[in-house]
């Protein structure tokens, strides 16, 4: 599959669409095929390691069940929907949609989240804090967009966060191969016309709040950030209740001293790689020796393992250290080179890969990633 942005450049759509307004990109991806079966997908959402949701209307009033499901005998033909979530995390095919949008870098992107709903089915107006690209798949699905502002958000069900009726901006109905992109903050409402798929590719990040309990977790996990205020050169108050200017300023200089670049990038290259949901590794490890993949990498490419998550930070990475899978990994200095193939390239080939080969550490940390699933051969995914 090839992205078609049509008349803009990626960086064109960065600059004026991209956190900015929404917009209809007709046939961004010419011939668009389903990447799984209605019939998988169902199947999928009955295993334990999966996470799903129904969504269903029973009269005017919205239900809600999450998976995994035993059976779907009780849903009629209308007004039904069925998500799956991280589905680059079981399906190749997912993982290669979601490399469609690496104009944007990974770590921004959530997962890849498939829809398959009935006529007349949908989860009702509501507004994403995140930034999305709904691919239709087959059949068709009418999308209402609302401009952004000021929205009441009510719970329509537990499971269910609605917003108000809104007045539609866009108002358009999604054939199979369309994008509707959406930024965060626009109310949306999509209803199916027909039984269809559609797969929606996401960018998220983690609130502030959210970010600063992570790092106090992160702090007191390593046993970082004791430091107390240290105030020798101190002078005589007569408003002993007064946190005057020079005490705010230490205060605040306390905070500040543990936000050092080294600290926020390995608590964020910890956070950030770290999948919150299951991976497709194997059951029992594949026991491969060095010299057998390395055997089979000369006619073979190794592919990154879809929702395996691989980031370095341009400031550090030539001392050797990238982070996996929620695991800070580190290879000596000269083999630094290696970090950049392992995190932006989906396949690695013998030939990128050979400068780095003849470093025993090398070895024995990409046949431990090899035999857990992080990375494998696959002759199917050699695009």
């Amino acid at each position: 599959m090839q992205l078609n942005l049509n008349n803009l450049t990626p960086e064109q759509f960065l600059a004026e669409y991209w956190q900015k307004k929404p917009v209809v990109i007709r046939q961004g991806f010419k011939n668009f095929k389903d990447l799984l079966t209605a019939d998988e997908m169902a199947g999928m959402a009955m295993e334990e390691e999966v996470e799903s949701r129904l969504i269903w209307r029973e009269g005017e009033k919205w239900q809600a069940a999450f998976g995994p499901f035993e059976s779907y005998d009780h849903l009629g033909e209308e007004g039904w929907t069925l998500v799956v979530q991280a589905l680059n995390n079981w399906v190749p095919e997912a993982e290669k949609l979601a490399r469609q949008f690496d104009f944007i870098p990974r770590w921004r992107f959530d997962d890849v989240m498939v829809s398959f709903a009935v006529p007349g089915g949908g989860v009702g107006p509501h507004i994403d804090l995140y930034d999305v690209f709904i691919c239709q798949g087959s059949g068709r699905r009418r999308w209402r967009v609302g401009d952004k502002g000021e929205h009441r958000e009510f719970a329509a069900h537990e499971a269910l966060l609605h917003t108000d009726p809104f007045e539609p901006i866009i108002d358009v109905e999604l054939e199979p191969g369309d994008i509707l992109y959406l930024p965060p903050g626009f109310p949306h409402d999509g209803v199916t016309l027909e039984a269809s798929m559609s797969f929606s590719v996401g960018f998220r990040t983690a609130s502030a709040r959210d970010m600063f309990s992570a790092f106090a977790d992160y702090l007191i996990d390593n046993e970082m950030g004791k430091a107390q205020i240290e105030d020798p050169d101190r002078t005589v108050t007569n408003t002993s209740g007064c946190i005057d200017n020079s005490d705010l300023a230490r205060i605040r200089e306390q905070l500040l001293n543990a936000l050092t670049d080294d600290c926020i990038s390995d608590f964020a290259g910890r956070m950030l790689t770290n999948s919150k949901c299951s991976l497709d590794l194997f059951e029992e490890a594949w026991d491969v020796s060095a010299d057998e993949w390395l055997d089979q990498l000369q006619s073979e490419s190794l592919t990154r393992l879809g929702g395996l998550r691989c980031h370095y930070f341009e400031h550090n990475y030539r001392k050797g250290m990238f982070y996996l899978n929620g695991e800070a990994i580190k290879v000596p200095g000269e083999c630094a080179g290696l970090i950049p193939l392992l995190c932006n390239c989906p396949q690695l080939e013998w030939e990128q890969l050979r400068p780095w080969l003849d470093n025993d550490q090398v070895i024995e940390l990409m046949t431990g990633w090899i035999s857990q699933g992080y990375w494998y051969f696959d002759a199917d995914d050699q695009d």
